[in-house]
């Protein structure tokens, strides 16, 4: 059933932009919400990283059906989001 969304979903690099912020944009409050509720989650950073490297799976996914464009745009919001984490890490310690 995703596949065939997936399939008749525009090649675009914007549409890919928004998958890849949107993803992790679901997951990241959620771990962050486990992380402040459970003490010993609380120096967990790599829960943070796992947000963002589910990117990896849907670009892989999107590269599989040859919708070159959305790919690009996943790889595109992985990269701000890495921004984003390096600067929440420069400015956590």
């Amino acid at each position: 059933m995703i596949k065939k969304r997936l399939t008749e979903v525009k090649n675009s690099v914007f549409i890919g932009l928004g998958i890849g912020i949107l993803i992790p944009g679901i997951l990241l409050p959620i771990v962050w919400y486990l992380m402040q509720k459970f003490e010993y989650l609380a120096k967990a950073d790599l829960l943070l990283i796992g947000c963002i490297a589910v990117n990896a799976v849907f670009m892989h996914y999107s590269f599989k059906l040859n919708k070159d464009n959305i790919g690009r745009g996943i790889i595109s919001a992985t990269f701000l989001w890495a921004f984003a984490f390096f600067f929440y890490k420069i400015n956590r310690t």
